[in-house]
């Protein structure tokens, strides 16, 4: 794909659009860490200094993918958690938001990776500007992630509810992390059952840990 300059400011948010979309298919393809601006770029059909006139840096486009896969997932989880039975139990309705937040994370690999990597990686080479409009968004998510919490476990206090979704978007990225194991892991837990017990689960993971998380919240009143 070759681009001619873009003039206008249609040409340039299509510009925009085609480095994000052409970096998530890559995602789909290989980790963040092999995720080259060289290679983004070749594969956008643009110069690495055409990208760089729309993105400060390889770190920039990845931010800004986590950021809308982010929103993506809240309008799905949104939908899910929504579909439920509002007078069933308080530990049903807890074992319920745990169980649709782990299903929608882990049908989404994508924003699994980048929020593992987020911290970590992608806000250690960045702008002062491009870090603010991230965690502003950031903050944003997490507020929409409590909210749609509430609606499910109103018996929650609303302090509480952006401290257990900010604990979700925690614990999501590190059990990703942890759950994605190396060839050579692999072949060790082939190897040797004992060891292979020590293999974790990221949608078990994460409803585990939220479940107890929220529940622990619930327990703590004025939190």
């Amino acid at each position: 794909m070759t681009f001619r300059r873009a003039r206008t400011e249609e040409q340039r948010e299509a510009r925009r659009r085609a480095i994000l979309s052409t970096a998530e298919a890559m995602l789909a393809e290989m980790p963040v860490a092999a995720l080259s601006l060289n290679e983004l770029s070749r594969r956008v059909g643009l110069a690495k200094s055409n990208v760089l006139r729309y993105f400060e840096t390889r770190e920039a486009v990845l931010l800004e993918l986590l950021d809308a896969a982010w929103r993506e997932w809240l309008d799905g989880l949104a939908a899910e958690l929504r579909g439920g039975a509002p007078g069933a139990a308080v530990d049903e309705r807890v074992e319920r938001v745990a169980t649709a937040i782990a299903r929608t994370l882990a049908d989404r690999p994508t924003l699994c990776e980048l929020a593992s990597a987020s911290s970590g990686v992608l806000e250690r080479n960045i702008s002062v500007p491009v870090a603010a409009t991230f965690k502003r968004a950031a903050l944003a998510n997490t507020d929409a992630l409590g909210g749609l919490v509430r609606e499910v476990v109103p018996e929650l206090a609303e302090p509480a509810a952006q401290r257990f979704a900010g604990a979700a978007v925690l614990v999501a990225g590190s059990l990703w992390a942890a759950t994605q194991p190396s060839a050579a892991m692999l072949a060790a837990y082939e190897a040797d059952c004992a060891l292979a017990a020590m293999r974790l689960d990221f949608s078990t993971g994460v409803r585990e840990l939220l479940a107890t998380l929220l529940t622990g919240f619930l327990a703590r009143p004025g939190t």
